[in-house]
């Protein structure tokens, strides 16, 4: 389709939409449109990453110094669960989704995604979801009940078995979400392999949607998982059971085996669409194509295949026969490889490449900095020696941040920046974008650099209060977050004032360079976005 035809198109849409589809609330409530439901993706993922984050604040304002300062032990714990929970399950998963719906029918040359009701009904499950898992919390304030869910996100028993009715909330939340997600998930596999463009093979794909794939297929494997054992949890507290009770025959070890089953995919969930789109990114600010398609899909697909045989590694120290601590260490070490080729090729795309440093592209190359930080600490916890040391200190917080902020969020974050103006047709504001990006990546390294130390040092995790040697790296950490915090805050501005038409008019490629379908369509795409299909010769 020609772009002056879709500007065409587009126009007849809207002025067939304001005569006959429903406007106003009825429009989001039960609309099927790929970009609408995407839409609503991404503004829920940024209201629970705005709740998320605040919620830690107050986390680490008690731990600005040594002693109970502001918050009583058992609100803390509250918050730093119900921040976990809110940030994997509520923002960053949520945040993928919305690029899949808006993206992949664009990418693919498809007219819509396969199952348009699953998908609002996938997302609407979402708002309840977040509302029950935050209820808790907020009732606690008024003096009802015992509050939030208080056993970190990983809900281990024997503490969530003996905890307050916090865990319950949390579990049908989860529940609610994981069905989600597994809805989701089959709406991208069918898309992906049905709906494509003639002409469009399967090794012709967007990587983005080789990304999605990958995740939408560890979804449905991990996602039934983590509701059997949080299902089991749920009989042990109230239907007497005692699957996790060593009183009754149970063993709590069982659970850790059941959630890490699912847990950690779930990390590779939480990047495996970033890693998608990376490359695009990369490739269209070093006006070069992309370095080594096929290494990149078969890198993605054994991450995926092997993300589900290394779960044990995130419980060495639970006790465990010596033959199962090698396999463990031996097969998480493993995907230190593919995940090596990935950084080669993202390198290898901007090697020597015409680069410019728009926002997109300077968070797509801190991304692949602090990333590797991530990555690279994440190989020192795999070490079974190692690991007796940094288990469940804050090595273990600085790390998991470098792989899902630096990794996660700032990776979504370059995804917005590149895809919005695509979404609204109007440019955001350059300026705010770089300021954003600067004030991230020093906040972020100010935060989560002194946790390395205090942890190998010794602080563990989750504990209110801590030996005074502590005290100035905590300090600066503490300094670090707040800054991190309001610096979101110009993400948001730029964000809503670009949706709400001030920037100057995008055009349809956008970046100089682009490749790829979504760039052929006007800015913003029409109501239906291909139709008729393109032919990808």
């Amino acid at each position: 389709m020609s772009t002056g035809s879709a500007a065409a198109h587009d126009h007849a849409h809207h002025d067939h939409d304001a005569h006959h589809g429903p406007s106003g609330l009825a429009r989001w409530l039960f609309t099927t449109n790929h970009k609408d439901i995407g839409t609503m993706y991404l503004m829920f993922s940024m209201i629970m990453f705005l709740i998320g984050g605040s919620l830690i604040l107050s986390v680490r304002a008690e731990l600005f110094q040594p002693g109970i300062q502001i918050i009583q032990p058992e609100l803390f714990n509250q918050l730093i669960g119900l921040h976990a929970l809110v940030m994997i399950f509520a923002a960053l998963m949520p945040a993928a989704t919305g690029f899949a719906n808006w993206m992949l029918p664009l990418q693919i040359g498809a007219p819509d995604m396969a199952l348009p009701r699953l998908n609002n009904w996938g997302f609407w499950l979402l708002p309840p979801a977040g509302t029950i898992l935050l209820m808790p919390l907020v009732l606690y304030f008024f003096g009802i009940g015992t509050g939030g869910a208080d056993a970190g996100w990983t809900l281990y028993p024997p503490l969530s078995t003996q905890s307050g009715w916090g865990i319950d909330f949390a579990i049908l939340a989860l529940h609610l979400m994981g069905i989600s997600s597994v809805m989701g998930s089959i709406n991208v596999v069918v898309t992906i392999l049905n709906m494509r463009a003639p002409g469009m093979t399967m090794m012709k794909l967007p990587m983005f949607a080789w990304g999605w794939l990958m995740t939408a297929f560890l979804l449905i494997a991990t996602i039934p998982v983590l509701a059997g054992a949080i299902t089991m949890l749920l009989t042990d507290r109230h239907f007497g059971t005692h699957f996790f009770s060593a009183a009754g025959g149970g063993d709590p070890i069982l659970f850790q085996h059941l959630f890490w089953f699912f847990g950690h995919p779930e990390v590779y969930i939480l990047l495996l669409p970033i890693w998608g789109f990376i490359p695009h990114i990369l490739e269209t600010f070093a006006r070069k194509p992309m370095y080594g398609y096929k290494a990149q899909v078969w890198s993605l697909v054994c991450i995926a295949a092997l993300s589900v045989i290394v779960w044990a590694h995130h419980f060495f120290t639970a006790g465990m026969p010596v033959q199962a601590l090698l396999y463990f260490m031996y097969s998480t070490m493993s995907i230190s490889l593919p995940l090596a080729v990935l950084f080669f090729c993202w390198i290898a795309t901007i090697w020597r490449g015409s680069m410019t440093f728009e926002t997109p592209m300077l968070f797509a190359l801190g991304f692949i900095i602090l990333f590797g930080i991530g990555g690279l600490t994440g190989l020192v916890l795999a070490d079974v020696a190692a690991d007796a040391q940094y288990h469940h200190s804050y090595f273990v917080v600085a790390h998991f941040h470098y792989t899902l902020f630096a990794g996660g969020i700032m990776g979504v974050m370059a995804g917005v920046y590149y895809w919005l103006p695509k979404m609204t047709g109007h440019m955001y504001n350059e300026k705010l974008g770089k300021a954003h990006f600067w004030l991230t990546a020093i906040s972020f390294n100010l935060t989560f650099m002194p946790q390395f130390f205090v942890g190998l040092a010794g602080m563990p995790r989750r504990i209110p209060d801590y030996a005074l040697q502590f005290t100035e790296f905590n300090m600066i950490s503490t300094i670090g977050a707040f800054a991190l915090g309001l610096s979101q805050l110009i993400f948001v501005y730029n964000v809503v004032t670009t949706w709400r038409g001030k920037g100057e008019k995008a055009s349809d490629g956008v970046w100089e360079g682009t490749k790829g379908l979504e760039w052929q369509l006007s800015s913003p795409p029409p109501h239906h976005s291909w139709d008729p299909q393109p032919v990808i010769k």
